[in-house]
């Protein structure tokens, strides 16, 4: 049986996608209770945005833990580029 992949973000990751899940729920009901469009792409945003933050916690936290496990300890200009790299994963 294969090894569970978890990290100590993980629960804060699922916080995120349940907030996600909720948001979409309310979506869902709103649009069969024919709330205006305006209010569904507002639900919609929300949606969106938790689960794109959920996202961007999951990569950064891979390339923290599962990256440089996998290669080692980084020297200086291995560090900066891991860090340079980290930093531009902000904009996915």
């Amino acid at each position: 049986m294969k090894q569970p992949h978890t990290h100590t973000s993980h629960p804060a990751i699922i916080k995120r996608l349940r907030r996600a899940n909720g948001h979409l729920s309310s979506t869902i009901d709103m649009l069969e209770q024919g709330r205006t469009c305006l209010d569904v792409a507002q639900q919609l945003q929300a949606v969106e945005k938790a689960i794109q933050q959920a996202k961007k916690a999951l990569i950064q936290d891979h390339l923290d833990h599962c990256l440089e496990h996998l290669v080692g300890p980084l020297g200086a200009g291995q560090r900066h580029s891991m860090d340079e790299f980290r930093e531009i994963t902000r904009y996915l």
